[in-house]
């Protein structure tokens, strides 16, 4: 059932009101000619240089490179005072390539990993994975690419949202998913841990997952920007190119997990041969290959992962802190809930006016950022005024203290 008070479906078995309201949000092939604006991107755009406060990024403190260099092992010093600014291996440097296969089972080898920046990622597996008309399941609210490429590309696509909890948390339920897939379901994209909400799957759930693809046939595309932040190691999931190596395509990269969003470097992992030739092959119609600098930058980073995320843990840890104490502090203006893993939250805010407002109100009156819901174009989000929070950053306490300002007028 749907509640009508929170906008979100309820934690029972799927009944056939929600399988309506799955067929009725489906986008037919004809309405999606083309690629609409990225609204997150371009709302960062317009915003995120010009204000004196962020509170809603999703990457954690970025390094200086002064820092980076400073934890280089010999070898990649060497690299980077010996290299050449000429073109890279299109499938990414050997020795990073190898780095990012030693990241997951022994069954990962350099050649199933193919270096690019995210973004290019995903619009790749989309372009190698579908056609038109394919059905296509896609988390919401969600990144907007993961599921905006495959519209364009006039699939019909089924939101797979979340579940509102007793304890106001989000979760994605697995009979939603079991009721919306099926024999004609081509792929399954999804993000876990999740942006912008934090959800994660429990380990059962996820090997459900994996069952539900494999029953049906369907390839799953495995956004995992955010694995490794998990706020409890034991809740970390194993990555689908581990978990169904035959029909899977896991992204990841340095920009989330270690700071390092500039350098513009993330991969893609698949063992299906077939699928990955056919990545190699369109990735030379986008960058063909990757910058040099950025990619021994990323060697380093990697070879000094435990130490950066330790640094990443350290400030989400204590940013945590500062966030459940804030929002004891602020009970009748937020609901809060403290998410399971990432550098990232999604709290429903009472206030009695748009989401989109309030952001507005928080630029012109203290120079802070938040996000939104209405970047995501989700109704429920938008209906419970969610913020996207992010607790990454080691400035947070400046920029709390401005939305706590705020909240305080409000509160009046």
């Amino acid at each position: 059932m749907v509640s009508e008070e929170l906008g979100f479906a309820t934690d029972v078995p799927v009944s056939q009101e929600l399988l309506t309201e799955g067929k009725r949000e489906e986008i037919s092939p004809s309405s999606c000619a083309t690629l609409g604006p990225f609204r997150i991107e371009r709302y960062f755009a317009k915003h995120e240089f010009s204000v004196q406060h962020l509170l809603c990024c999703s990457d954690c403190e970025p390094l200086h490179i002064k820092e980076l260099l400073e934890l280089a092992d010999t070898d990649s010093l060497k690299r980077w005072e010996r290299m050449s600014l000429g073109y890279t291996e299109s499938s990414g440097l050997p020795a990073l390539r190898e780095e990012v296969a030693n990241m997951y089972n022994s069954n990962v080898a350099a050649s199933e990993v193919l270096v690019l920046a995210p973004e290019e990622g995903i619009f790749l597996s989309m372009q190698a994975l579908l056609q038109p008309d394919d059905e296509v399941i896609v988390m919401v609210p969600g990144y907007q690419s993961l599921s905006e490429v495959a519209k364009a590309m006039g699939c019909s696509i089924k939101p797979w949202g979340p579940v509102l909890q007793s304890d106001n948390s989000l979760a994605f339920n697995l009979d939603t998913l079991a009721a919306l897939i099926g024999p004609e379901t081509k792929a399954v994209i999804v993000n876990f841990p999740h942006n912008p909400t934090g959800a994660l799957l429990t380990a059962s759930e996820w090997k459900e997952l994996i069952r539900l693809c494999r029953d049906n046939q369907a390839f799953l595309f495995s956004d995992e920007m955010y694995r490794l932040l998990e706020h409890d190691p034991s809740t970390r999931l194993p990555s689908a190119c581990e978990e169904m190596p035959e029909a899977s395509i896991t992204l990841s990269g340095v920009s989330k997990t270690i700071g390092l969003p500039g350098l513009r470097i993330g991969w893609l992992v698949c063992k299906n041969p077939e699928v990955m030739s056919r990545l190699r092959e369109l990735r030379d119609y986008t960058t063909i290959c990757n910058s040099a600098p950025s990619e021994i930058l990323a060697l380093m980073a990697l070879r000094a992962q435990d130490k950066l995320l330790q640094r990443s843990m350290s400030i989400i840890s204590s940013n945590l802190m500062l966030l459940q104490d804030f929002f004891a502090q602020h009970k009748a203006a937020a609901t809060w809930h403290a998410p399971k893993a990432g550098p990232i939250a999604f709290p429903s805010f009472h206030l009695g006016k748009p989401s989109s407002v309030t952001c507005q109100e928080l630029i012109d009156q203290h120079s802070l950022l938040l996000l939104p819901a209405e970047v995501w174009e989700h109704q429920p989000s938008q209906q419970q005024q969610r913020l996207r929070i992010g607790f990454g950053r080691s400035s947070m306490q400046a920029a709390l203290d401005k939305l706590g300002q705020y909240l305080a007028q409000e509160e009046l």
